[in-house]
């Protein structure tokens, strides 16, 4: 294959990574949950963000001496691969299995969400960022 074809190859494979759905979110917007109906999309990504809300309140933050007491854990699977963001959490007061399992179930609903409607989103890899202790918090610098 020549170098134009090559280049074609790549284009078409990036640009299925960035086109977003007829009528629906990119993987990495929140739809409203405000109006959803049961058995909605919109009521499914509410589903999503009940079972985050709940794995931070699993992730408690303060509690720890020192900085290398916190520890970051991946939220959400995107639609191109790896989580949305990382939360902060203290290892000295967090069950980190039980915050683990949570996010989990909120990966592989995020999971099952983008697969049922065809959800796409950038394709970069996320890494967390630097963790900073701060008044006995630990904080990402997204937090």
């Amino acid at each position: 294959m020549n170098s134009t074809g090559m280049l074609f190859v790549a284009a078409l494979i990036v640009s299925a990574c960035v086109q977003p759905p007829p009528n629906g979110p990119v993987g990495d917007s929140t739809p409203p949950p405000s109006t959803a109906q049961p058995g909605t999309q919109e009521a499914d990504w509410a589903a999503i963000l009940r079972l985050e809300d709940q794995a931070k309140a699993i992730a408690k933050v303060a509690g720890c001496g020192t900085v290398s007491q916190c520890r970051t854990a991946p939220v959400g699977n995107r639609a191109c691969g790896g989580p949305r963001y990382y939360i902060a959490y203290c290892s000295a007061t967090t069950d980190s299995a039980a915050l683990f399992r949570k996010l989990g179930e909120v990966a592989a609903a995020e999971n099952a969400y983008n697969r049922k409607y065809q959800i796409v989103s950038t394709c970069e890899f996320r890494m967390p960022g630097p963790i900073t202790l701060s008044g006995g918090e630990c904080r990402t610098a997204g937090q």
